[in-house]
C-alpha cells in the first residue's frame, strides 16, 4: 500500500486540526469545487466517487457473509479509501490502475483535495473487539462528504467538530457487532444534520443467511420518517451543490444492480 504523508494529527496538532475544523476544515481553494458528483454503490459500504477531475473509490470488500453475493468491486480510482482492515471495507489488493492507498487517521493532501480520516470505534466495547474504524471526510465537486465506514461507537464532541455538517452522510444502518443499528444511525444523522444521507451497511440478498447478522434498511427509514425518502431505481446518483435540499434532511436508498 502506498501510503501519503501524514500532515497533522494526533497529540499536540490535533488542537490544530480541531481549529481547522471548527471554521470548515477542508479548504475550498484546495477542494475541487463545482461541476457535478455521480456516486455509485459497488455494495455494503463500497462505493465509487466520481467528479471533480478524480475517482474516489471506499472500502473495496472481500465477498463473504454479508457481501458473499456482490460482485467484487474491482474498478478503477485515483485514491482508495479504507475504514478498517476487515474483509468487509479493507480489501484493497490487485485494485485497476495501482491507485493511492489511505487507510489510517489524518489530514492528506493528495493533488488538490484535502482528506481527513477520522477515528471511530468500530464496536460498542471502546474498539477491544474489532479495533478503530477510520470515517473519512473531503470536498468533491463543491460537495462536502463524510463517509462513516463501518462506525459503531458514539460521536463525541471532539469527531463531531472535526466532521462539521457535511453535505453528504454515508452512514451504516444494519446494526450487528461494528456497526450502527438503525437507531445508533439516526442519532448520528441528528448530530452531523446533512443535508443528505444515504444509508450503507445493511442486509441484501447477497448476504449469507449463515453468517450474516445485520439488518435490512427499511428500520431505519421508518425512524426517518419525516423526513424526504426517496428509493432510486439504479446503483448510482448524480449530485451538484445547487441540487442538494436547502433545508432538512433528505434520504436516497440506491439499489444494487444483481
Amino acid at each position: 500500500m502506498k501510503r501519503r504523508q501524514l500532515i497533522q494529527y494526533g497529540g499536540v496538532s490535533l488542537l490544530t486540526a480541531l481549529s481547522a475544523a471548527w471554521l470548515g476544515t477542508i479548504e475550498p481553494s484546495r477542494a475541487q469545487s463545482g461541476g457535478t458528483l455521480q456516486v455509485k454503490w459497488l455494495g455494503h459500504t463500497c462505493f465509487l466517487f466520481s467528479g471533480g477531475g478524480e475517482r474516489v473509490l471506499v472500502n473495496p470488500f472481500r465477498t463473504l457473509g454479508c457481501t458473499k453475493g456482490y460482485r467484487l468491486p474491482r474498478v478503477a480510482s485515483d485514491l482508495t479509501l479504507i475504514s478498517s482492515q476487515l474483509y468487509d471495507e479493507g480489501a484493497a489488493e490487485n485494485l485497476p490502475g495501482n491507485p493511492d492507498i489511505l487507510f489510517e487517521p489524518g489530514v492528506y493532501e493528495i493533488g488538490t483535495t484535502q482528506f481527513q480520516g477520522i477515528s471511530l470505534d468500530h464496536d460498542r466495547v471502546g474498539g477491544r473487539r474489532f479495533g478503530r474504524n477510520v470515517a473519512w471526510r473531503w470536498k468533491q465537486a463543491g460537495i462536502d462528504i463524510l463517509h462513516l465506514g463501518g462506525a459503531a461507537g458514539s460521536i463525541g464532541i471532539e469527531e463531531q467538530i472535526l466532521m462539521g455538517r457535511p453535505d453528504l452522510l454515508l452512514v451504516p444502518v444494519g446494526g450487528g457487532p461494528k456497526a450502527y443499528d438503525p437507531q445508533e444511525a439516526m442519532q448520528a444523522v441528528r448530530a452531523l444534520r446533512p443535508k443528505m444521507v444515504i444509508p450503507t451497511h445493511y442486509l441484501t440478498q447477497a448476504a449469507d443467511p449463515a453468517t450474516c447478522d445485520i439488518v435490512s434498511v427499511d428500520d431505519f427509514l421508518t425512524l426517518m420518517g419525516g423526513n424526504e425518502v426517496q428509493r432510486l431505481k439504479g446503483d448510482t446518483l448524480n449530485l451538484s451543490a445547487g441540487s442538494l435540499p436547502s433545508e432538512g434532511t433528505s434520504v436516497r436508498v440506491l439499489k444494487y444492480r444483481f
